[in-house]
């Protein structure tokens, strides 16, 4: 299910607000400013949009890590599989809700450029902290940017680390590593509300598996499966796959959810 963010309870009930799976255009949003909550994948290529569109767009960031979409004459992709980082399993996480965290930045639009906080300044939007809430006819945002932008620079280090070892350990061109740019933290904190006419919340998805498979002792307490290898500890002949970490890092995206199938294909025919 969509996530909003606790604030989210304050707005009006006249105000124009959609989950990121609600939005389809610039041009279906009312006249007037928007307002994106929330900074990864989506919210960054949908800000982006906005913008192209002529919109004034402000969004109110979080966190997730961010990195040049090339290195070298290399896509990232190509560097993110051949460091093994998609193929950490879920025994490697120290903190269960690290499942949940933000994909690297990226964006295929017009073929794929680079895309993350500093690219959305340049292009004129405007970045605040995590959204709070609203209170007087105003939006108010945490003080915590550059909080957030210091997250992701250190993210940001050990991707590259990584990729520097890989290049090293595989006898790969090492590729030149760009320092990320000065940033000015400085952002508002509070906007009146009158003048944004959409609020899109882009702040990602929860497990909501037990609206729907209604089976006891089926999920852990965050709403993920109980399962070995895809198949439920709870249910017999019950299975999963595409679920944020199911097995690896890998186990949600289609470059890596075709390997949980199989497993799971398999033991479905053994069974």
């Amino acid at each position: 299910r969509p996530h909003r963010p606790a604030g989210a309870s304050t707005l009006p009930g006249d105000v124009f607000a959609i989950d990121v799976e609600g939005y389809r255009s610039p041009s279906a949003l009312p006249p007037g400013r928007v307002l994106v909550v929330g900074s990864g994948q989506s919210g960054c290529q949908i800000a982006e949009e906005l913008n192209e569109a002529g919109r004034e767009v402000v969004v109110a960031c979080g966190r997730a890590p961010w990195a040049p979409r090339r290195l070298g004459d290399r896509d990232l992709v190509w560097w993110i599989v051949e460091t093994g980082f998609w193929d950490a399993p879920l025994s490697s996480l120290t903190n269960p809700a690290d499942r949940l965290f933000a994909n690297v930045l990226a964006t295929g639009h017009g073929g794929g450029h680079d895309l993350h906080l500093r690219t959305l300044r340049a292009l004129g939007i405007t970045l605040a902290g995590h959204f709070s809430g609203v209170e007087d006819g105003r939006l108010h945002f945490s003080g915590d940017l550059g909080e957030t932008m210091a997250w992701g620079d250190d993210r940001y280090a050990q991707l590259m680390e990584l990729v520097r070892k890989t290049a090293r350990e595989k006898g790969l061109a090492m590729p030149v590593i760009p320092l990320p740019a000065p940033f000015d933290d400085r952002a508002p904190e509070a906007l009146d509300l009158d003048s944004f006419g959409a609020i899109i919340f882009a702040g990602g998805f929860r497990p909501d598996y037990r609206q729907w498979v209604r089976i006891p002792g089926a999920f852990d307490d965050m709403g993920f499966p109980l399962h070995k290898e895809g198949a439920s500890l709870a249910a017999p002949g019950l299975y999963f796959v595409g679920v944020h970490f199911l097995r690896k890092r890998k186990s949600s995206l289609l470059f890596g959810v075709g390997e949980d199938a199989g497993i799971v294909a398999r033991s479905i025919v053994q069974s």
